[in-house]
């Protein structure tokens, strides 16, 4: 997710925001790598062109320490960074914790920026109170990418809408281990953002959650060993190599190369699966929704966005970079200088609207938007559950929660310890949190 990097800057602390002279504004910014930020990066250089006195500085980190880092700077007021980039995980709770700014004037400021135009669902997602504090970069939900060669060649056919059961025969009759081809690509990377956001769909349309109503853990329940052992199964038996320190950016190296006849994941896997420059397997692939279980739909909703925080000095500098990298203008720059199937997808409804961008995306673009229509715990669990989030329990807590299960997850695919040791485990981790919110009920 980048440009240069500056990372003894964001990293040491020992400079702050705006730290640099000459007379120029420098802009820190805290950003996750992934390929769509890296267009972002590479572009950046017709803002400072078009908006001279204000230099950028970009601090790029893997999502993991991202997380971390951007998490204790804004909490703590840190003031490493002018803006920050966070995900509807974040942007309601700290809006309610006072650490952003509420950016309803800036955009009623802004002629043309159009927040009206942002996919509903993704708005609402970064809104608290009925003001946004985050503006969506791009927005996701969850497919499969399946390769139709292959599957010609093996002569077998992908359902229009696959439940999880098929998906796994699939992969055992197009897993190929002399061909250096696994029959799918599945996160088994620890982290709560990481093996976790797959992981969960998995257990949601299987029937599990993380607590019921009452906030009693359920991670022991059957539904969620169903689910829990259904995934490491088939990871172990016909996955990726390595998979349990797999993340989307491993699967998504490992799919553009041609090792993978499979990958679920998040419906931004296009712009690697689709770039000439870097996938073997342009124009090969077939996109269907999030398999299921139990429900009628399990793909999940998420967007990487842009804040900004509350002690940010330069308020008025930073929201015109803003602006830039999320206006309706920086999808058609991105489109023209990089490629349409480099556009960032699902955050704005305009961008559906693009003749060029139908084209370039037409095997996908109507997957995306069905994804993220259908993003909602009414389609995508089997029954109500106290807290936000489809892929994440929407907690404070679940940064630390999430990442402790994600860990023994890892150790099961590893085949470290069994399914039912992992899940043992983890149910002692969430009983503690769980017991926390039954005390203040």
């Amino acid at each position: 997710m980048s440009l240069l990097l500056v990372v003894l800057v964001g990293l040491s602390g020992c400079a702050g925001a705006g730290a640099l002279g000459g007379g120029d504004r420098v802009l820190v910014v805290g950003i996750v790598a992934n390929p769509q930020m890296k267009d972002a990066i590479a572009l950046s250089r017709g803002f400072e062109r078009d908006n001279p006195g204000i230099r950028l500085k970009f601090v790029q980190l893997p999502e993991n320490q991202a997380r971390a880092k951007i998490t204790a700077s804004t909490a703590t007021e840190g003031g490493e960074f002018d803006v920050v980039m966070i995900s509807n995980f974040e942007a309601p709770q700290w809006a309610a914790n006072g650490w952003l700014e509420n950016l309803r004037p800036f955009m009623d400021a802004s002629p043309g920026y159009d927040a009206g135009n942002f996919i509903p669902s993704i708005r609402d997602s970064l809104s608290y109170r009925g003001s946004m504090y985050a503006v969506p970069f791009y927005g996701e939900s969850s497919f499969l990418a399946y390769r139709k060669d292959l599957f010609a060649k093996a002569g077998v056919t992908m359902p229009e809408r696959p439940t999880w059961r098929q998906v796994a025969e699939l992969a055992a009759r197009l897993d190929d281990p002399a061909a250096g081809v696994a029959g799918i690509c599945l996160r088994g990377k620890p982290g709560w953002g990481e093996s976790l956001a797959v992981f969960d769909t998995v257990v949601n349309t299987f029937g599990g959650r993380w607590f019921d109503r009452d906030w009693n853990a359920r991670l022991t329940s059957p539904e969620f060993r169903a689910a829990a052992r259904f995934y490491v199964d088939l990871v172990r038996a016909h996955g990726e190599v390595g998979a349990s320190s797999a993340g989307f950016s491993e699967c998504g190296t490992r799919y553009a190369q041609g090792q993978a006849a499979m990958w679920y994941d998040s419906t931004v896997m296009t712009s690697t699966n689709e770039k000439p420059s870097d996938s073997a397997v342009v124009g090969k692939s077939g996109y269907v929704p999030a398999p299921v279980e139990s429900t009628p739909a399990s793909g999940w909703l998420y967007t990487w966005a842009l804040a900004m925080p509350r002690v940010a000095p330069d308020k008025q500098a930073a929201w015109r970079f803003m602006r830039w990298m999320t206006d309706k203008e920086y999808v058609r720059t991105v489109g023209r200088s990089l490629g349409w199937s480099q556009v960032p997808p699902g955050s704005r409804v305009s961008t559906y609207q693009i003749p060029e961008y139908q084209a370039a995306a037409g095997g996908y673009a109507g997957a995306t938007l069905e994804g993220i229509d259908s993003a909602n715990q009414q389609a995508t669990m089997t029954g109500p559950v106290p807290y936000p989030g489809i892929q994440f329990v929407g907690i404070p807590e679940f940064q630390d929660l999430g990442t402790r299960v994600s860990q023994q997850l890892s150790a099961a695919i590893a085949g470290q310890i069994s399914v039912d040791e992992a899940l043992e485990r983890s149910q002692e981790y969430a009983q503690t949190v769980g017991k926390s919110y039954q005390e203040t009920r």
